[in-house]
């Protein structure tokens, strides 16, 4: 079953100039054969979500393999990784579990422990509810919020699953971040003069990111891939990393490539594999109408 992940045909290749000294280089291959022919220290910022090992339904790959070799080939691609992850760089790994079996992601994330060092967790947050009458310091809520879209499960024992891990890895858990450049302005302003650290009217937006799903009207032509995150995640993932330290971005399970959209609203370099030929040419169409559209509003 991991098997079926690694098993490719032809390659195949597609290249989009997003400005001068920046590509976004996606390819219809496996990232182990990828990596293994890549730079060493090339890369600076891996953003990606692997298979979850939960029974997701992709169009090829199965996704119900036993969870020892599931482990096992993760750690084989966590090799690879750090062979091209630049000495500063970052890793940022989303990963979902489900009520019955919410191992998995921290299973995940304790034998990648061996290799690299967990610096941040972060919770990406796709609905939430907030009570007004929760609001024990005003922050002028007038009713009850509910906003984001979340997938209901139909069960009296598990709740609905509302979020899920993005974990943050660095070879040595020393990686300086630019956390102001996703920072939230303070709802006190008398802060920006209290705190010396303070600065300007920008805080650390912390480990919690409310990152909704766009509406959509049709899930098979406009989110075709039943696991992608939005490109938002993406480029918030990137910009707390340092875009002055990025020279590439690698997604290695490119999915529908929304990594690569976020490449290309931030001007940067990117290289995707992907093994599903449906999802790479649905990440082709979505980068090449992303680059139409940045031509046209320039």
């Amino acid at each position: 079953m991991i098997d079926a992940l690694l098993h490719m045909t032809q390659p195949s290749k597609q290249e989009f100039v997003v400005k001068e000294g920046a590509a976004i280089s996606l390819y219809l291959q496996d990232c182990f054969k990828g990596m293994k022919k890549m730079p060493r220290q090339s890369v600076d910022v891996v953003v990606t979500s692997p298979p979850y090992n939960i029974g997701v339904r992709y169009r090829t790959y199965d996704d119900r393999g036993g969870r020892s070799a599931y482990l096992d080939w993760l750690e084989a691609w966590s090799q690879l990784v750090w062979k091209v992850l630049a000495p500063g760089g970052s890793i940022f790994l989303n990963l979902g579990g489900k009520p019955k079996d919410p191992w998995g992601p921290l299973e995940t994330a304790l034998r990648l422990r061996e290799r690299f060092c967990l610096q941040n967790t972060i919770h990406w947050v796709k609905s939430i509810a907030i009570d007004r009458s929760s609001n024990g310091d005003d922050h002028g809520l007038t009713e009850d919020v509910n906003v984001g879209h979340i997938k209901p499960i139909n069960s009296a024992r598990y709740l609905s699953d509302a979020h899920e891990y993005v974990f943050h890895f660095t070879r040595s858990g020393d990686v300086e971040l630019d956390r102001l450049a996703i920072g939230v302005p303070y709802k006190h302003k008398s802060n920006i003069t209290r705190w010396k650290s303070a600065g300007k009217d920008l805080r650390c937006r912390g480990n919690a990111w409310f990152i909704p799903y766009k509406t959509i009207v049709s899930r098979d032509r406009e989110r075709p891939h039943p696991a992608s995150f939005p490109p938002r995640l993406a480029e918030m993932c990137m910009r707390l990393h340092g875009l002055s330290k990025v020279r590439l971005v690698m997604d290695p399970f490119m999915g529908i490539g929304n990594t690569a959209l976020a490449c290309v609203n931030l001007g940067l370099s990117c290289v995707g594999y992907e093994v599903d030929d449906e999802y790479f040419r649905t990440s082709c169409e979505q980068v090449r109408s992303a680059l139409e559209q940045s031509t046209l509003f320039a």
